[in-house]
């Protein structure tokens, strides 16, 4: 028996047990083919250390990437898997594995003949383990592998209905864009991607396939309200963001790189607007990349072991601190408690009030104000919360005005966001 309980679905939120469970991810995607024991189990309990819960990795990526293993039901390399997952669990993370890379299915490797095959037997192999959450897809569109992923989610679902089952999906899409209606999905994954506002076409591989589908740019929030607003409801959290250290778009070296302030962007958007978690990602860490490699992607210029002490890496605990503090799955989005200084973009203002708190993110600064009506002149206590360094300031106890304004402190340095807690 490890550390970890079994995952349940409660309305849009998740539960370990009778706990509220924050899903606070990092993406490991190639960590159990190009890692040693020792290596992975650094790695897991420097992440443990800081607060993460859920590793995002996968089983079988590129064939050729597994040193000419090319029978996915291999013993000694599942054999390794699931000793991994039990230090995972020792640990109290989850690992959320991926049966494949989404392009092991769009190459037909695994197919609508021998899927069903190979997930009885990982579903066997990884059987008892309160641990695992099975991740379908892998960077690919859910229209592209309907047939074969409702094969694979049945099949898995069949050997355990307890565990849950969730769609990694392709860049700017949702899972709940194909599988929302699927019995054997329990929360939705979408992908906001690694683009700028002005990169929705770059004429690279990555680039959407369907013009005609929404592109919110770095809006990822809106992902969130989107598909929330779906029946049946189901959770969701945003499992690929744009990593730090990584492109801006990916693929262009003079690009600049995407920074700690703009992952914390994105973690605070979407959680403020009902997710029920977030995944951080890293740039070398996602390819497990070793110095001196000569085909690491995307500009990546440092060993994950270098990686892991990335600010924005350490930074992500506050957010599910701060959410675990108030009890965030008893919230809701209220962006219309804003009585002014709404912006679009990197201005916009995040508002999220439940039992006795209201929490904002203002990602520049900007000076706004509330309606406080809900408290009803009640004595509050009024924070200011750097996300960067975790730091809370007392700013003031004692009733407000039922219309207050609050202008955050003007930080040195790059990035000058700030969390406001209201508590009362």
């Amino acid at each position: 028996m490890g550390n970890c309980k079994k995952l349940h679905v409660e309305g849009r939120y998740l539960k370990a047990g009778e706990e509220p469970f924050f899903w606070l991810g990092d993406t490991a995607w190639l960590m159990l083919q190009k890692l040693d024991e020792e290596e992975i189990k650094l790695y897991l309990k420097n992440r443990a250390g800081l607060g993460y819960n859920v590793i995002q990795a996968v089983l079988v990526h590129y064939v050729k990437d597994l040193d000419g293993l090319r029978d996915p039901t291999a013993s000694e390399y599942f054999d390794f898997c699931r000793k991994i997952a039990e230090y995972a669990d020792s640990l109290g993370i989850y690992l959320a594995l991926l049966p494949s890379w989404g392009a092991i299915v769009g190459q037909g490797i695994i197919n609508a003949e021998n899927a069903e095959r190979y997930c009885d037997y990982i579903a066997e192999r990884f059987g008892g383990l309160d641990n695992i959450i099975w991740v379908l897809g892998g960077d690919i569109r859910g229209d592209a592998v309907f047939d074969v992923v409702k094969i694979e989610g049945e099949t898995l679902k069949r050997h355990d209905p307890d565990r849950l089952i969730t769609y990694h999906p392709f860049g700017r899409t949702s899972s709940a864009m194909w599988f929302n209606g699927e019995d054997w999905l329990d929360l939705n994954m979408f992908q906001s991607g690694h683009r700028r506002y002005d990169q929705e076409i770059l004429g690279e591989w990555d680039d959407k396939k369907v013009s005609t589908e929404e592109y919110f740019g770095e809006d990822n929030w809106r992902y969130v309200l989107r598909d929330l607003a779906l029946r049946p409801q189901k959770p969701i959290l945003d499992a690929e963001p744009s990593y730090e250290r990584i492109l801006q778009g990916l693929h262009n070296k003079k690009e600049p790189y995407w920074k700690d302030g703009d992952v914390r962007r994105y973690a605070y958007w979407s959680v403020l607007s009902g997710a029920c978690g977030h995944t951080y990602g890293n740039n070398a860490i996602i390819q497990s990349y070793c110095e001196g490699e000569l085909n690491g992607g995307f500009g990546v210029r440092e060993g994950w072991q270098e990686s892991m002490h990335a600010p924005g890496a350490s930074q992500m605990r506050f957010l599910k601190d701060l959410m675990l503090e108030i009890n965030w799955q008893t919230g809701r989005p209220a962006d219309e408690l804003l009585t002014y200084g709404q912006k679009e973009r990197y201005h916009r203002i995040c508002v999220f009030s439940g039992e006795g708190f209201i929490v904002c993110y203002d990602f520049c600064g900007d000076e706004f104000g509330l309606d406080l009506s809900e408290f009803g002149g009640r004595p509050l206590e009024v924070y200011w919360i750097d996300p960067q360094s975790g730091s809370r300031s007392l700013a003031h106890t004692g009733p407000l005005p039922k219309k207050a304004v609050f202008r955050p402190y003007r930080k040195d340095g790059e990035f000058n966001d700030w969390v406001l807690l209201i508590k009362g």
